[in-house]
């Protein structure tokens, strides 16, 4: 048997991101073809067959395709300068826990599927969870088609290099009708666990949140020729709204609010800009408090852009509802998982897009720094080759 550890180490050095010390694999690149590329190959091995489907996700298979699937999985790509295990844990488990049952000498009743979502992260088009939100219809085929990235490419090209035919993605009734039921596996993003000195919990809700891009206009001009009191600099207009932002969310109780990403147009550093964008992820475990929240935000934006002689507008650009897990698949989870804690997580996953259309549940992996989305997450060798027979104690579970 091969343990998560070794799995995850021999993918140690695809993506490295030099700068940050973390990752970068952004959907189908160079990096996440490699990963995906090294799946089928161990899929392969365990003498599972895999398919593609016509949104891109991988699907390994043991036992014939069929109705009533136990699906387990999560993704390859990760955030700029991520950490090891965000997603990559979820996908070495599964494979590590088909060779605990093999070993076991289980021999599914029911199909069991090891699945890989692509843009999970939403790191290079800007919709997190995309490839589950195609496959359930949460988003229309005309939208993602459309999508660019940083460079200028749309979704639509980069699917078609990647041999994914973008004429076709979309819902997929029939391959979703094959789920019965999808558990993730993922590193803990927080410090429930650690905090309660237990390995696994099973979670219970993912926060409701959204992601918002602002985009402020002024005027550009030269840097050393006009005055400070002549100036509509949206850099500064921008600049006020992050900090203000901030200030905002920490008033709402156990609201979220980031600014993680801000780009001024040109980017000169001897030119006053002509304009600013920058995106805003907002969460709150009450969607209505969200939408409070992210429209009191419009209007301060407005505010402060006026100020400044600027303009500012606000847009949504994907928006995931609280999601509650399936409570009675929890309690199979938890049976199979004595004294494993009931968590919920403010990080969004592709199993919470599937909740609207099968029965839906996760697990979460200890992580003894509490840091996600950075290069100090952390899973200890002993939790993450555990997190395998964990994962193999509810699968067979459900098999049987």
């Amino acid at each position: 048997m091969t343990t998560v550890t070794a799995l995850l180490a021999a993918i140690s050095g695809i993506g490295r991101d030099a700068r940050s010390g973390g990752y970068a694999r952004p959907v189908f690149s160079t990096a996440e073809r490699d990963l995906r590329d090294w799946f089928v190959g161990e899929a392969a091995q365990r003498g599972l067959e895999v398919e593609v489907d016509r949104n891109g996700i991988l699907w390994a298979w043991w036992g014939t395709p069929g109705a009533g699937a136990v699906v387990t999985g999560s993704h390859l790509d990760s955030v700029p300068g991520g950490g090891a295990f965000d997603g990559p844990l979820g996908i070495a488990a599964a494979l590590a826990a088909v060779d605990v049952l093999r070993a076991r000498g289980v021999v599914p009743v029911r199909p069991l599927a090891v699945a890989v979502f692509p843009e999970e992260e939403g790191s290079r088009f800007g919709v997190a969870c995309l490839g589950s939100r195609l496959l359930t219809g949460a988003l229309s085929p005309d939208a993602a088609r459309a999508l660019t990235d940083r460079d200028g490419n749309t979704l639509a090209d980069v699917f078609a290099a990647s041999g994914v035919d973008p004429r076709w993605i979309g819902a997929d009734r029939e391959t979703l009708a094959r789920v019965g039921v999808f558990v993730e596996l993922h590193v803990e993003q927080g410090r429930g666990l650690i905090d309660r000195g237990r390995p696994f919990a099973v979670a219970e809700s993912i926060l409701g949140h959204g992601r918002f891009k602002v985009s402020v206009r002024g005027e550009g001009n030269h840097a050393g020729t006009t005055l400070m009191s002549d100036r509509r600099d949206p850099v500064v207009a921008a600049a006020a709204m992050v900090g203000a932002i901030a200030e905002l969310a920490a008033s709402v109780d156990d609201a979220r609010a980031t600014v993680g990403r801000f780009e001024p147009v040109p980017g000169g550093t001897n030119v006053i800009a002509s304009s600013v964008d920058f995106w805003i992820d907002a969460r709150h475990p009450d969607d209505a408090v969200t939408r409070r929240l992210i429209a009191d935000i419009d209007r301060l934006c407005g505010d402060l852009a006026a100020v400044r002689g600027c303009e500012a507008a606000l847009a949504e650009e994907s928006w995931s509802p609280t999601v509650g897990f399936d409570p009675a698949l929890a309690r199979r989870l938890s049976s199979a998982l004595a004294d494993a804690p009931h968590l919920r997580t403010g990080a969004g996953h592709d199993a919470g897009i599937l909740a609207s259309a099968v029965p839906t549940g996760m697990l979460f992996v200890r992580n003894p720094s509490g840091i996600s989305h950075s290069p100090d997450e952390y899973v200890t060798d002993a939790d993450a080759d555990a997190s395998a027979t964990a994962l193999a104690d509810v699968l067979q579970e459900l098999v049987s």
